[in-house]
């Protein structure tokens, strides 16, 4: 009998995180609270730049976009966003949105493998994603369990065969 794998991977749906960004613009520009603080939030390339005129205002602006990303079920764990810092008159925040799993977080996640799943479960890292295989499709379904309590990378476990 073949090996059943599945691949273990961190990606986003890069169209959500559009319409989240859109719905949070939305409510910025209609909330009471951001009006006349210079509130605003942008997409730059690969960045997310958020904006005030006060340190605790771009806060609110990055906790109504983390709202609407959880709304539009993109895990936080994806949102990579930096400390506020002052730019002229201006407070600004820039984020990103994480995808592939790291060479160093892929090295962990196949060493729990290797400590904590059953033996027959092997783990290989391929580029920015590991693929798991075991005889035992069973064995397989035990480490999925194992790895969705895995706390640093946002993991999605597709090719299930």
């Amino acid at each position: 009998m073949a090996d059943s794998t599945f691949d273990v991977v961190s990606k986003v749906d890069k169209q959500e995180v559009a319409n989240a960004l859109n719905q949070a613009q939305k409510e910025i520009a209609q909330r009471y609270d951001f009006k006349g603080v210079g509130a605003e939030i942008d997409f730059s390339g690969e960045t997310i730049l958020m904006k005030a005129n006060a340190e605790e205002r771009v806060k609110a602006v990055l906790d109504v976009f983390e709202s609407k990303l959880i709304k539009r079920g993109i895990s936080l764990k994806s949102l990579e966003a930096g400390e506020p810092f002052a730019s002229g008159k201006e407070y600004r925040i820039e984020a990103s949105i994480k995808e592939g799993i790291s060479q160093e977080h892929a090295k962990k996640i196949s060493k729990l493998i290797r400590d904590e799943a059953p033996k027959s479960v092997k783990a290989q890292i391929q580029g920015d994603e590991l693929r798991v295989s075991s005889k035992s499709r069973d064995d397989l379904q035990s480490t999925i369990a194992l790895l969705k309590g895995y706390e640093d990378v946002d993991l999605q476990f597709v090719n299930f065969r």
